[in-house]
């Protein structure tokens, strides 16, 4: 006979079916059925006490994507549920897979402004791949399962359980049945074979082709697949910000970031290839700056698991629906061995005009405020290239993607299509929890560092031996470097007073080590680095650092400022 059990225990027992042992939330109202029925689970569900909700969603969201496992999330009704919105609207948009759980009113109150009472359901519909208000217990456990299978299959994503508490406290038999198929959900596109056939025909017509490779490569598992295609191919290939570490830093044929901030040979690679092959990409603005002007003398491959994203926002002469893993696959196979070593050495130019105009003087000053740039670098060093680094937004962010070195996939967290400051500390803390056995760094500004900086509580309260290294400049320091390029040096609103982190840092029990001169750096990350302790390092960097190269908006991608009055030059 079926146990009966209420929706709350319902609840839980269905993400312990579906293998979830950890979850991040915060107790309310609305929700205190839940939160009584897991005062009876704390051994088999570890439950992570933020100090704010947005806290519990970014946390969820570093988890997740340090992982690869369902990051989830459980919070009250009101302002409970209202706090995890933008963390919604962040994953949604970065492919994250989570599941949101938020308690609600009960069904009589519904609609009556009643206390705490907010429209989940009508604010998160446009903002994740799938919404369900649970009102009746027996609802709860196919709600779950249905939730699980739609967040994690296809192109990940956020899904919302809005949960009323009648369904909390009400009773049913407990049944579970993990969900494996949904009518009219298709996750996985069935691939064209003649799509396959065009593109391995496009490929091996092509003399300068290039490939640039997202998170959708991660994603998919299709890290081993790409560098395979890349080696028979013989072709460059280029990442997006979310890309990175798809391949190793020191691939053969890897050429850098493309974007506003990216690599100089990746970015002009982009505008001169006759070929370009996007895979689980999504051609955002950053990446394309003019977009009548991207990539003007090439044909584009584009391979993309959402149907919806082909020919959305650039003219594709192929498009390819289907998992990059198994398209990738068999592309390889059908395509002959070639080389375009010509095409690939000319990278090199590019690459020692950057070092010579931008990396030198970034990483390898000899005198004046140390730069953001040699931070990061220092690190990756000391670290061998092989810790998660999760970033915040904006420079430290631009930094940390442009210097930090990879040998492994998984190890860029960041804030990709929202850019949500606020995002660091807590997906970093998550990314540990994720990763445990893994190094996880963190890259936080000022600016961002204020947004959450409660977390430093949960970080305390769960030994979380996270290394944090606040890049202080005393400005919101990215768009203080767009007020000096484009606004005519008029600085509204971007000086930043701060407070003394060293007894912000005491105070929650986090190691901290203030950095001011350039001899003092290594060895302050070398301590940090190997300490098994939550590490808070304060490095004062230059204030008016800007970072470069870049991309002025509106510009095509090989329009790129080398410093602030000096471009690339590629005529001669």
């Amino acid at each position: 006979m079926d146990k009966i059990m209420t929706g709350a225990e319902i609840l839980l027992e269905s993400l312990l079916a579906e293998g979830i042992d950890t979850v991040f939330g915060y107790p309310g109202g609305q929700i205190l059925q839940v939160y009584d029925k897991m005062y009876s689970y704390s051994d088999r569900l570890r439950h992570i006490l933020v100090r704010h909700e947005q806290g519990a969603i970014h946390a969820a969201q570093g988890y997740a994507r340090a992982s690869s496992r369902l990051g989830v999330v459980i919070v009250t009704s009101g302002p409970g549920a209202t706090n995890v919105i933008t963390g919604i609207a962040d994953a949604m948009i970065d492919s994250t897979p989570l599941l949101v759980i938020c308690g609600q009113v009960g069904t009589a109150a519904l609609g009556t402004d009643a206390f705490q009472e907010t429209d989940l359901i009508g604010m998160a519909v446009p903002i994740s791949k799938w919404t369900m208000q649970i009102r009746r217990p027996e609802d709860v456990a196919p709600a779950v399962a249905k939730a699980v299978y739609i967040a994690m299959t296809g192109r990940p994503g956020p899904v919302v359980l809005d949960f009323t508490k009648d369904a909390q406290i009400g009773s049913a038999p407990f049944i579970y049945s993990k969900c494996s198929f949904i009518r009219s959900y298709l996750p996985v596109p069935e691939t064209d074979p003649e799509s396959v056939a065009k593109a391995v025909e496009l490929i091996e017509e092509s003399s300068r082709p290039l490939v640039v490779c997202g998170q959708g490569v991660i994603l998919s598992g299709a890290e081993k697949e790409l560098m395979e295609f890349v080696r028979k191919g013989g072709i460059p290939v280029a990442s997006t910000l979310l890309g990175l570490s798809a391949v190793p830093s020191d691939f053969p044929y890897y050429v850098g970031m493309v974007g506003m901030h990216g690599n100089v040979a990746a970015n002009m690679m982009t505008q001169k290839c006759d070929l370009l092959i996007a895979v689980g990409m999504r051609f955002d603005d950053r990446v394309t700056g003019k977009i009548s002007e991207y990539a003007p003398k090439a044909k584009i491959i584009h391979i993309d698991i959402d149907p919806c994203e082909l020919g959305k926002v650039v003219r594709v002469d192929v498009p390819v629906a289907g998992d990059a893993k198994s398209v990738l696959s068999k592309i390889t196979e059908a395509m002959r061995f070639s080389n375009h070593d010509e095409w690939l050495c000319s990278a090199r130019h590019y690459e020692e005009v950057e070092d010579k105009e931008v990396i030198a003087p970034e990483v390898r000053p000899t005198e004046g405020r140390i730069n953001m740039g040699e931070v990061v670098a220092r690190f990756s060093e000391v670290c061998g290239n092989d810790a998660i680094v999760v970033t915040d937004v904006g420079q430290n962010q631009m930094s940390a993607a442009r210097y930090s070195r990879f040998k492994r996939s998984r190890s860029f967290i960041s804030s990709g299509g929202l850019g949500t400051m606020g995002f660091g500390i807590p997906a970093a803390m998550g990314a540990k929890l994720g990763a445990p056995d893994r190094q996880v760094c963190l890259f936080v500004g000022d600016g961002g560092l204020q947004m959450t900086e409660q977390e430093f509580g949960t970080i305390m309260q769960e030994r979380i031996a996270v290394k944090m290294v606040l890049l202080n400049n005393n400005w919101l320091g990215n768009v203080r470097q767009w007020q000096e390029l484009f606004y005519g040096e008029r600085y509204s609103q971007t000086r930043m007073l701060n407070p003394d982190y060293s007894l912000i840092a005491a105070a929650y029990g986090i190691k901290y080590r203030k950095v001011v001169e350039r001899e003092e750096l290594e060895p302050a990350l070398r301590e940090m680095a190997l300490s098994d302790e939550p590490w808070l390092l304060e490095v004062m960097v230059e204030e008016a650092g800007m970072v470069y190269p870049m991309i002025p908006p509106g510009k095509r991608v090989d329009e790129i400022m080398l410093s602030t009055d000096k471009w690339y030059d590629d005529r001669g």
